[in-house]
């Protein structure tokens, strides 16, 4: 009865993290990266894919449709926050110029020489803060800092240098790895100074950085993406109302529970 007599939109207001597929794919975060003032989407594909980003983002921010070396995987190899966005060496002139193009002016972008091209798996950063793949040069580091406007870490992430795939963190709270110690969270909290829960997506997947995407007010995951996982997401990124603290605790130990 409630279903028939509200419309869909308005329901919606209730599920702030929305489920989406790529081409079969649950890995949404390879194929897009979503800040507080753009997204990028992989060009080509599924046209479901784009609608689900368009129908939430497009009335806020700008959705582009783009490519890096003439590959989809947008998500691994970029990062940003609203200040700027780094790209890897192999994006070609007119890859960037279609960026700067479409990007709000007042969003850097910035073409980086690393050996570690795949930046997304290599830094996760929210507007204030971001840690770094313990191996990426110094110069990076400085470039990272500036274009970001970010204080910048070297961290790992319950042990693995790829902290741009285990963490993902907004200005309002964080998600890592499902085996981060106790005193790793305590630590990491204190440096990005927003409140972090180890969880997962997709149905128990521990690769974060893949599998969701977010900002500040809103959140995409992998269709496989239980409500358990969906609650814990909404709870930590203060996206689902005041209803969600409460189911989070109530949901959150058993997640955890069932992976230890």
């Amino acid at each position: 009865f409630f279903f028939h007599q509200f419309p869909f939109n308005f329901l919606r207001y209730f599920l702030m993290a929305i489920r989406a597929q790529f081409e079969n794919s649950n890995e949404i975060g390879v194929f897009s990266l979503l800040t507080n003032t753009y997204a990028l989407v992989a060009i080509g594909g599924s046209e479901n894919f784009y609608s689900v980003f368009e129908q939430e983002l497009a009335d806020h921010i700008p959705v582009v449709h783009c490519s890096i070396a003439g590959c989809r995987f947008v998500g691994r190899v970029c990062v940003g926050n609203r200040r700027g966005l780094l790209v890897p060496s192999t994006c070609t002139d007119t890859e960037l110029q279609h960026l700067r193009n479409s990007l709000p002016d007042s969003v850097v972008i910035q073409r980086i020489e690393e050996r570690l091209s795949a930046l997304g798996n290599c830094i996760v950063c929210n507007d204030h803060v971001a840690l770094i793949h313990t191996d990426i040069d110094r110069e990076t580091e400085d470039i990272i800092s500036d274009v970001l406007g970010v204080e910048v870490f070297r961290q790992t992430i319950a042990g693995n240098a790829l902290v741009g795939s285990y963490c993902k963190i907004t200005n309002s709270g964080g998600l890592v790895h499902p085996r981060t110690t106790v005193e790793d969270l305590e630590e990491l909290s204190s440096l990005l100074q927003v409140p972090l829960v180890a969880g997962t997506v997709n149905r128990g997947s521990d690769v974060l950085g893949a599998g969701l995407v977010c900002n500040d007010w809103a959140a995409f995951c992998g269709l496989d993406t239980t409500s358990t996982e969906i609650s814990v997401i909404e709870g930590i990124f203060k996206l689902g109302g005041a209803g969600t603290s409460r189911i989070v605790q109530d949901m959150r130990q058993s997640l955890i529970d069932s992976l230890t």
